[in-house]
C-alpha cells in the first residue's frame, strides 16, 4: 500500500484522514514540523499532505526542508480562510496543490490519486539496453535494430542538454517511454515531471490546467489556482499530441518557450518560471503548418532537437524481443505463468502490419496471456481486435496452407522443376516439416491436417508412412 504522512497538530484531521482513506492507504501521522521531519528521516512516503499553521516550525519550513530531502516527494497543503496566499507561496516553493479546511472528500481523492500517479511515473525507470533485465518499478525501450539504435543515439545527444525536444511518430509508438528517459538522464532527473495529454483534455480546461487562474476569472472560478506550469517550475513536462493544441493555447505556449513566462487566466501579474518542455505529436506539422492548423514559430520553437519514432512495421526484427519482454512484464501484473510463445503464433505477429505499434502489441499480448490455457501463447490465443482477420500461418481449416498454391502435390512439382537432383534431400526435408506442422496443429486429425495441406488423406497416409511421422502427433506445451 502507498503510504501518506499526515502532518496537522489537529488530531481530528488525521482521524478523518484514517477514516476515509485507511482502506487504500497506509496513513503515516505527524503532530508537528519537527515530528514529520524525523519521520522522514527514517522513511520516505509516497505523499505528504501538511497543514501550513502549526505551533513550532511551521508548514513552509517543514515544505522547504522536505525539497532538500527529497525533491520528488509530493507534498498537498492545507490552509484555513484567510490565508490563501500562504498557499500560493507553498506552491511556488514547490507544494503539490492545496486545499481549504475543511476538505472535500471526492476533491482529496482524485488529487492524492493524481500526485501519486505522477510520483511513480517520476520514479520508473527507463532502460534503453535490451540486453539487460528491466527493473520491477521501470520500462524497457527493446529494440536492437539499426532504427532503435539511432532512436537510443539520439536520447543520449539531447538528454543533457537542456534544449526544448520534438518527438515524432505514429501512435504507439513509444514517445513517451523517451520522454522519460530523457528526463531521467537530464540535469532536471531530481525536479518534477509531468506528462499531459493536449488530446484528451478539452481546449478551456487545458488552458487553465497549464497556466491556472485568479479567483472570478469564470463563473466557477471560486478560488485562486496554481497551473501546472507553474506547479513543476524548475522541472520537465511533456506535452503528447501538441498538435492538437488549439491556435490560441500555441500562441501562449510560445510565449512560454521565449521567455518562460506567462499570466494566470484573468490576472496581470506575470509569471516567471524556469521549466523544460518535451512535445510530442503524430500529426505532420508541416503540412499542419500548411494548412494553417499549427503556428509555424512554434514549430521552430518546439524543434530545436528532434527524435523520430520508426512504426513497428519497419522494425519488425526487433518483435520477438518485444513479445517475450510483454510476457515478462504482464504475467507479473497479471500474476499468470506464461513461459513463452508458439513459433507458429511468432510468426502471425510478425507478418502483421501493426497500424497501433508497440501499443497495439503489447495489448493483444496481455489478452493473449488472460485467455490462454497452457503456459505458451499459441495463434488460437492472440486476438487483433472486431474485424480484423489475421492469416494462420498454417492456412484455415480446409484450405491449402498459405504458399503452397493450390495442393502440396503441385507445390512440391513446381519445387521439383526448379531444383536440382542435389535439393531433392531438403526438399523432402521440407515436405516432412509441413505434414508435422500440419498434425501438430490439428492435433493428430489426419482428415484435418490433410485439409490443410490440400491432399487427400490417403495421400497424407502415404507420406506419414514414407517419413516415418507417427499417427499420435500432438502439440506439446513444453
Amino acid at each position: 500500500m502507498k503510504k501518506i504522512l499526515i502532518v496537522d497538530d489537529e488530531p481530528n484531521v488525521h482521524y478523518s484522514f484514517r477514516k476515509v482513506f485507511s482502506e487504500d492507504y497506509c496513513i503515516l501521522s505527524a503532530s508537528s514540523g519537527e515530528e514529520a521531519i524525523e519521520l522522514l528521516n527514517e522513511e520516505i512516503p509516497d505523499l505528504v499532505i501538511m497543514d501550513i499553521r502549526m505551533p513550532g516550525m511551521g508548514g513552509l519550513a517543514v515544505l522547504k526542508k522536505i525539497k532538500i530531502m527529497e525533491p520528488r516527494l509530493h507534498v498537498i497543503v492545507m490552509t484555513a480562510y484567510g490565508t490563501m496566499e500562504t498557499a500560493v507561496e507553498a506552491i511556488r516553493l514547490g507544494a503539490y496543490d492545496y486545499t481549504l479546511k475543511p476538505f472535500d472528500i471526492d476533491w482529496m481523492k482524485t488529487t492524492i490519486s493524481n500526485a501519486l500517479s505522477m510520483t511513480e511515473m517520476m520514479k520508473r525507470n527507463v532502460t534503453i539496453s535490451p540486453s539487460q533485465d528491466h527493473e520491477p518499478n521501470g520500462d524497457l525501450m527493446v529494440g536492437d535494430s539499426p532504427e532503435m539504435q539511432e532512436v537510443y543515439k539520439s536520447i543520449g545527444q539531447v538528454a543533457g542538454k537542456d534544449i526544448t525536444v520534438l518527438l515524432t511518430g505514429e501512435s504507439g509508438t513509444g514517445k513517451e517511454l523517451v520522454a522519460r528517459a530523457i528526463y531521467r538522464h537530464s540535469m532536471r532527473k531530481d525536479r518534477p515531471f509531468m506528462a499531459m495529454n493536449c488530446a484528451a483534455i478539452p481546449d478551456n480546461l487545458l488552458e487553465s490546467e497549464l497556466f491556472g487562474y485568479e479567483k472570478g476569472a469564470f463563473t466557477d472560478a471560486r478560488l485562486k489556482k496554481i497551473g501546472k506550469l507553474e506547479q513543476l517550475n524548475g522541472g520537465t513536462i511533456f506535452l503528447d499530441e501538441i498538435g492538437d493544441m488549439s491556435l490560441s493555447l500555441q500562441a501562449k505556449m510560445l510565449r512560454v518557450l521565449q521567455e518562460m513566462a506567462f499570466e494566470r487566466l484573468g490576472g496581470n501579474e506575470t509569471i516567471k518560471v524556469d521549466i523544460r518542455v518535451i512535445a510530442a505529436t503524430n500529426m505532420d506539422l508541416k503540412r499542419a503548418i500548411a494548412e494553417g492548423k499549427f503556428r509555424e514559430d512554434l514549430y521552430y520553437r518546439l524543434n530545436v532537437a528532434s527524435i523520430h519514432l520508426p512504426p513497428l512495421r519497419e522494425r519488425k526484427e526487433d518483435i520477438p524481443d518485444l513479445v517475450r519482454y510483454f510476457i515478462k512484464k504482464s504475467k507479473a501484473e497479471l500474476k499468470k505463468e506464461v513461459k513463452d510463445i508458439d513459433s507458429l503464433a511468432l510468426k502471425a505477429l510478425m507478418g502483421y502490419l501493426w497500424p497501433g505499434n508497440v501499443r497495439e502489441l503489447e495489448n493483444i499480448i496481455k489478452k493473449a496471456i488472460v485467455t490462454c490455457k497452457s503456459e505458451v501463447i499459441f495463434f488460437e490465443d492472440l486476438s487483433f481486435g472486431e474485424g480484423i482477420n489475421v492469416v494462420h500461418p498454417l492456412g484455415k481449416e480446409g484450405e491449402p496452407i498459405k504458399g503452397l498454391s493450390d495442393s502440396l502435390d503441385k507445390f512440391l512439382d513446381r519445387l521439383f522443376f526448379l531444383s536440382s537432383k542435389e535439393n531433392l534431400d531438403a526438399i523432402s526435408y521440407m515436405e516432412k516439416m509441413l505434414i508435422v506442422k500440419a498434425m501438430k496443429r490439428t492435433e493428430g486429425n489426419q482428415v484435418k491436417a490433410a485439409g490443410l495441406l490440400g491432399i487427400n488423406r490417403n495421400s497424407l497416409r502415404r507420406r506419414m508412412e514414407k517419413y516415418g511421422i507417427k499417427k499420435e502427433v500432438r502439440i506439446s506445451s513444453k
